[in-house]
This record gives C-alpha cells, structure tokens and sequence, in this order.
C-alpha cells in the first residue's frame, strides 16, 4: 500500500479498513460512508504489466483467494478457465460482498484484474498479495465507487 502511495498510484488510503463483520443483532447497512459520500462498494481495475505466473490457474486461484481473504470478504464459489498450454486464464470468485475477476496474457506478460467489494471491505488490502503472487513490474489502478447516493 505504501509503494502505491509512493509510486503516485493512490493519493490516499482508504478510511474503511475494518474487516466486514457486524453483530447478528445490529442491523446491517453494506453501503459505507467515506468522505461524506455514500456509496455500496470499492471497484478498483487493476493491471499488472512485467507480471509472472500468468499461465497457471492454480496458483492463479491461490492467490486471488488469499487476495479476497485479504480485503476481509468471504469467498462463496470460484472457477478458473485455463486456455491451455502457455495460454492465459480467466477466472472469477465470486464473494458474498461481490467478486474478484481476472484475465491473463502470459504471452504479454499481463494481467487485468477487477476487485469489487461492498460494505467496509477493504479492496486496497489485495494489493500486496497481488504483488507477491504475480511480481509485477508495473500497476495501473483506478478505483470507482459503485452505487452512490449523494
């Protein structure tokens, strides 16, 4: 998180780094409330450029679920489709907070990643997992808030 504060990528962290759980007794609101505006979820795109292991749906599964595990979501059902030999995976889980997308271009050494989570899910915390898992030399990211309300 703090390279990306670093390399420019994110002017600011997110002030809704709590994990996701609330009581049984409280009712419960998955929309959040950050600098005055409320909205449903974190979307962030994500590329990774110079990146490794973009051939292997296992690991690719692996570390998506650690990424997911990371942002405090819980992972409901995931499927990895692998195009063959050296060829890129596409792949999803799906969460009870929405989802964790992913394309791969191993041939281009590229990844395009989508992270949307809802309430006070914290997408930003995948971040260093994704780093580790797929060493990429280069992150694009752009972040947009789902579901606004004024």
């Amino acid at each position: 998180m703090e390279a990306l504060l670093q390399l420019g990528m994110v002017s600011e962290l997110p002030s809704e780094a709590q994990n996701c759980e609330t009581s049984a007794s409280e009712a419960k609101d998955y929309f959040v409330v950050r600098d005055g505006v409320k909205f449903a979820g974190t979307h962030l795109i994500i590329d990774l450029w110079e990146a490794t292991n973009l051939a292997d749906p296992e690991h690719i599964d692996a570390v998506l679920r650690e990424a997911a595990i990371a942002t405090g979501a819980t992972i409901l059902h995931g499927h990895f489709h692998h195009f063959g030999p050296n060829s890129g995976v596409s792949g999803v889980l799906v969460l009870a907070e929405s989802h964790v997308s992913i394309h791969t271009w191993p041939e281009r050494d590229y990844a395009a990643l989508d992270i949307f989570v809802c309430g006070a899910c914290n997408p930003y915390n995948a971040i260093p997992v994704l780093k580790k898992g797929f060493l990429p030399g280069r992150v694009q990211l752009a972040e947009n808030k789902r579901g606004m309300i004024a």
